[in-house]
């Protein structure tokens, strides 16, 4: 177990890309959770949310695995960042025109403009487009979706991408507007785009999937000039405290996802900088190397001893390697920092779970259920609480818990099963017994 946590889901939604425009059903992504990396994402997003008149808080933000160069807004209020587009950024202000440009798109309305354009053509006429942008973006074969959406040239298809690249344009014009209002240079943006450009030049199969489906227009790049000409703000710098976090949770995922041999060649022996140890730190619990890990870790405490996000990486290298009752002081004091973090407390709540310390149950519980309070859509977290309460003897709340983990992960017999026999143990009119009536009667209305 690491900090990030990966889980699987299916988006059935149409979507608006930072890379394609394109909608895309069905489509199944990775998504990880990590509470460092979300909270400076949401850091970075929020003044521009706050600009377009839209509450930061109604905007989920959820991190794809997926090493393309992409954003996306999807279902309304949800905002898609991939960790490619954070690994490969150079600093902040390149994600934060990103995420201008998404924000463009939800003020813009443009899902629901998109499915009025999708409405008005033909399904005979749009299905090669729909087809070739979903195997493009799902399987990572541009040439495969090219061919697919070649195979379907028609009227209404080049009218649904004049209208796309219509609400690219509008989302550009949207996003040079909100980062002119909060102060922030559209350097970024178009210092991110010149990188796509650039992959115009690569042979298909090393195009990033956007050049692949969806050319860039060499006019978005003069749009950009032109702005940054005019603005006040083309030589504003990102705050200090926003690009080290953004350089820290960069050097993380790299860290994570990136095979160790080339994290310790991006970030050498030698250079001490804060986002190189963290790197290095987390390579070396990959390899494992602990004592490794370690080293680096001490380093970084040494400077920052309550920092939350350093603290929960030793408790994970202790966990893993085998160390449970060692890693539970260091999680403590990083929950103790971050109180309202819902990921903390349910990644503490699995550490107690393995304690065998008295009382370690109980307190995983209620670790677990402060967690739940503030995000509820935790399939994780909800399976360790049903686990938690089955050792402790609580089939009937343990039942509850694995219906609603079963009910996010859409395993509807589970649900059904777990569901079942939690109505029976708790009394009519009761929190559980209506909670479990609940869920069935969710899965009733799904089978109707």
């Amino acid at each position: 177990m690491q900090p990030i946590k990966v889980v699987t889901r299916v988006v059935v939604a149409t979507i608006l890309c930072f890379a394609v425009a394109a909608p895309v059903a069905a489509q199944g992504i990775r998504i990880i959770r990590d509470a460092e990396t979300e909270d400076t994402i949401r850091q970075m997003t929020a003044p521009l949310l706050q600009a377009a008149g839209i509450a930061p808080s109604s905007v989920a933000i959820h991190l794809v695995n997926d090493k393309s160069l992409n954003a996306f807004v999807a279902n309304g209020l949800n905002m898609y960042i991939h960790t490619g587009l954070l690994m490969t950024a150079e600093n902040a202000n390149q994600v934060i025109g990103v995420i201008a440009h998404e924000t463009g798109h939800i003020t813009g309305g443009h899902l629901s403009r998109l499915k009025d354009a999708v409405d008005q053509g033909s399904a005979t006429s749009l299905i090669a487009t729909l087809l070739g942008a979903a195997v493009a973006v799902g399987t990572g074969r541009g040439d495969v979706g090219a061919a697919v959406f070649a195979g379907g040239q028609t009227v209404a298809q080049r009218n649904f991408l004049t209208f796309t690249r219509s609400q690219e344009n509008s989302a550009d014009q949207a996003a040079l507007k909100l980062l002119d209002a909060t102060g922030q240079s559209a350097k970024g943006l178009y210092d991110f785009m010149e990188v796509l450009q650039g992959q115009e030049l690569l042979i298909s199969n090393n195009q990033d999937p956007y050049v692949r489906t969806h050319p860039l227009s060499s006019d978005r790049l003069r749009a950009y000039e032109a702005h940054m000409k005019r603005s006040p703000y083309t030589s504003a710098t990102t705050a200090p405290e926003i690009e080290a976090a953004f350089q820290r949770i960069r050097a993380k995922l790299r860290g994570y996802f990136n095979p160790p041999h080339q994290t310790l060649r991006d970030y050498p022996l030698g250079e001490n900088s804060e986002e190189a140890r963290y790197a290095r730190a987390f390579a070396y619990s990959r390899i494992p190397e602990t004592e490794k890990a370690f080293e680096e870790l001490e380093h970084l405490l040494a400077a920052v001893p309550d920092d939350p996000y350093f603290l929960e990486l030793k408790s994970q290298v202790l966990f893993e390697s085998g160390n449970v009752e060692a890693a539970i002081p260091p999680f403590r004091r990083a929950v103790e920092q971050r109180p309202n973090s819902a990921l903390l407390r349910g990644e503490f709540g699995r550490v107690l779970l393995e304690s065998k310390e008295p009382g370690a149950l109980n307190e995983a519980v209620e670790q677990l259920k402060l967690s739940l309070s503030r995000d509820r859509d935790a399939p994780f977290v909800w399976r360790n609480l049903g686990i938690a309460y089955g050792r402790l003897g609580d089939i009937g709340r343990s039942s509850l818990a694995l219906a609603e983990e079963a009910a996010l992960r859409g395993k509807v017999s589970e649900v059904s099963f777990h569901a079942g026999r939690a109505a029976e143990m708790f009394p009519v009119g009761s929190p559980e017994r209506l909670q479990a009536e609940d869920l069935l009667l969710a899965v009733k209305n799904k089978n109707n």
